[in-house]
């Protein structure tokens, strides 16, 4: 999905107060915005049974590096990674419940300027995240009503990944359409 050279498939998402945007080196970098900076896929992608994976980095700020937001079905949520001040991670939401308060919060210390794998898997009945080789989130999403937080993430449907107050690095992003059980998406 990114060659590592240009931003060919994606364009800045229009967050008011975003940073820029750069390519170099290989890297994806969201600067800094107040409070995002984000990319938007421009090309068509899968509502369903799809999985997602990349590397991402903080390399400065404190709260999320990685603010992964995919379709559900008819709907959408976001991944958070490292939000609510650096170690949060959860979807964004699910049954009007953000990643800092439903069954998928979880707590992980992120170390500036280390890279980290995030993989994501969405099915019919489930949504799944690792991170590195740990699975974080495993969530029956078949009686959930699934959706996004309410404001300015809501503009980075329906693939787009974001930063909030925080410079990340985004590497080796790629999808794969899935119709079985978990495998690797290296």
């Amino acid at each position: 999905m990114f060659d590592g050279k240009t931003l060919t498939g994606w364009r800045e998402t229009p967050f008011a107060g975003r940073g820029e945007t750069q390519v170099e080196s290989g890297l994806l970098v969201l600067n800094m915005g107040d409070p995002f900076t984000g990319v938007l896929w421009t090309n068509e992608f899968p509502k369903i049974d799809f999985e997602v994976a990349f590397d991402a980095m903080r390399l400065a700020g404190s709260d999320f590096f990685c603010g992964l937001t995919v379709p559900v079905k008819d709907s959408f949520c976001s991944l958070i990674v490292g939000g609510w001040g650096g170690s949060l991670v959860g979807i964004s939401s699910l049954d009007r419940m953000d990643a800092s308060e439903n069954e998928t919060t979880k707590f992980v210390n992120f170390e500036m300027g280390r890279w980290y794998r995030i993989r994501l898997r969405v099915t019919a009945r489930r949504i799944e995240a690792w991170i590195d080789s740990d699975k974080l989130i495993n969530v029956d999403i078949a009686d959930k009503q699934v959706s996004l937080r309410p404001g300015d993430i809501e503009i980075s449907k329906p693939f787009g990944i974001a930063a909030w107050q925080t410079t990340s690095a985004l590497r080796e992003i790629k999808f794969r359409r899935i119709d079985g059980p978990a495998g690797s998406l290296k």
